[in-house]
């Protein structure tokens, strides 16, 4: 499938053809459906916002007219889910409603409910380029997710995860394909390879099965058509209807008599290329054969740490990164983590190796350790030097081989300034420049930089055209997250915490995955 095809799908996803024709006729580069109800001559028609997701906002728009309110003005408003979830966190006017794609996009959000009702669906599909899907044997069978990626001649494409549900539904369901090897992380990591970071000349990519229609339907000369093919293990579209805080009484009551149509289907009738929630079989009157009309199952959305574990894998795969990793060996890190027959050392630094098979081959990184002069009157140690992933992999027993020290404090002020220092030194334009620190404890140096003049001097290294993230990782329940986010402010960080030691490796993972997603 040509680059000219690709472009005109991801063109129809981000706004639908009704959209542009209306937009054309207003002469706005915006289309916004109003859906005036009835009204009486004293009548001032209360106007309720709808932000709706652009794939169904045509059907809401639909059924706000159909309600025949009396002096209610519904203005629906296509909008796409990442942009508006990072407007309802900031200070523009916020609708009265919002209807995301994706129940993904509202942690992203404030001011909404975690969840929603959803009142359609549609499955996240590979879609196929068909003479792809021909020369494996479609339409004779069915295809599945595994046969067509392990076919060498498939050029796999990701839409952005970070911006686009269907490309973390993917990251789900690849990692079930991967289950069953013998090493399943590293088959994983191998599986994620073989997807370019964009759709653009791929002839296989995730995408909503609603886009595969319309691509479909409009093709023209020499454009290729999708087949969509289904997995169970990837979790659908599943546009979930919020009510955004701040509404009148009356927006309040128009926005549930709205809320209750499309529950009861009005956004996926005979018309529509959605499906009810569910996953329910398609009721298009006529159906494109290259989809499959039948009911298909889809998994659940996952809990936010593993859509986390998700992207940071991704992230670690197809970005280079020039990494420095401070771990913790004062007295405390030997403590033992119950239920493991571990230490908070061997943990974390099983976690820090596990890591290392997140990144790609090209980047660097160096292991330090700290505690207090644990290197003459240093606080600070190299384990192993900057050095290539696949260097540091050949090196790990240098790292398991890592004691805390008895009676060491927590000298962690001096440590993290001289590394960040050093990683502005070091830094590398095109690759995620990261310090990452991982601590059970606080600043209990003595004798080191107090805590008001580290955060000032970190300050003044933030650069903002040579940026370089500061994560602080707390481990256990003496971790003062407090004191961490304090330290990670001026370095434009994030601060994160595990009270279970146990669970250092996804707090890790999800860390390095908002970090990498962000940057």
């Amino acid at each position: 499938m040509g680059r000219h095809a690709t472009t005109r799908t991801r063109r129809r996803i981000l706004l639908p053809l009704l959209a542009l024709a209306l937009a054309a006729v207003l002469g706005a580069a915006t289309w916004v459906a109003v859906a005036m109800a009835r009204s009486e001559p004293a009548c001032e028609p209360v106007r309720v916002v709808v932000a709706a997701s652009p794939d169904i906002a045509p059907a809401v728009t639909e059924a706000a007219r159909a309600l025949d309110l009396v002096c209610v003005a519904f203005d629906v408003r296509p909008r796409e889910s990442g942009q508006m979830a990072e407007e309802l966190s900031g200070t523009a006017p916020k609708p009265q409603a919002w209807i995301p794609s994706s129940t993904l996009f509202l942690g992203r959000a404030e001011g909404v409910p975690a969840s929603g009702p959803s009142i359609a669906s549609s499955p996240v599909v590979l879609a196929v380029a068909e003479p792809v899907a021909r020369s494996l044997g479609w339409p004779r069978k069915s295809l599945t997710w595994p046969e067509v990626l392990a076919d060498a001649g498939v050029a796999a494409g990701m839409p952005d995860p970070v911006h686009d549900p269907a490309g973390v539904s993917a990251l789900l369901a690849l990692r079930e394909v991967t289950k069953g090897a013998s090493d399943p992380a590293a088959a994983y990591v191998a599986l994620l390879r073989k997807f370019s970071a964009t759709t653009s000349g791929a002839t296989a990519y995730p995408a909503a099965e609603n886009a595969v229609l319309r691509h479909n339907s409009g093709l023209l000369e020499g454009e290729t058509a999708l087949v969509a093919v289904y997995s169970p293990d990837a979790p659908a579209l599943d546009y979930p209807f919020v009510e955004v805080a701040g509404a009148t009484p009356q927006q309040g009551k128009a926005v549930t008599e709205l809320k209750r149509t499309l529950l009861h289907g009005a956004a996926t009738g005979p018309r529509s290329d959605l499906r009810a929630p569910g996953g329910q079989a398609l009721r298009l009157t006529e159906t494109d054969q290259r989809v499959e009309a039948q009911g298909q199952r889809s998994a659940e959305i996952p809990a936010a740490e593993e859509v986390a574990k998700a992207l940071s894998q991704w992230a670690g795969v197809h970005a280079s990164a020039r990494v420095q990793v401070l771990i913790d060996v004062s007295g405390s890190m030997s403590a033992p983590v119950p239920g493991t027959g571990k230490s908070r050392l061997r943990i974390t630094l099983e976690a820090a190796e596990n890591a290392l098979h997140l990144f790609k081959s090209t980047s660097q990184a160096r292991f330090l350790a700290f505690a207090t002069k644990v290197d003459g009157e240093r606080d600070y140690r190299e384990i192993l030097p900057m050095a290539p992933i696949r260097q540091q992999l050949a090196a790990v027993d240098r790292l398991r081989a890592v004691r805390a020290v008895p009676d060491g404090q927590t000298g962690l002020y001096d440590s993290v300034l001289d590394v960040y220092r050093l990683a502005h030194e070091e830094w590398e334009r095109g690759k995620l420049n990261l310090v990452i620190v991982m601590t059970d404890g606080r600043n209990t140096d003595p004798g080191g930089i107090s805590r008001e003049n580290v955060v000032a001097e970190l300050g003044k290294l933030s650069d903002r055209d040579r940026p370089v993230p500061l994560i602080a990782i707390g481990i256990g329940p003496e971790a003062d997250v407090t004191e961490l986010r304090q330290l990670v402010a001026p370095a434009g960080g994030q601060a994160f915490l595990s009270r279970d030691p146990a669970k250092i490796g996804e707090v890790f993972y999800g860390a390095l995955g908002r970090i990498a997603g962000a940057g």
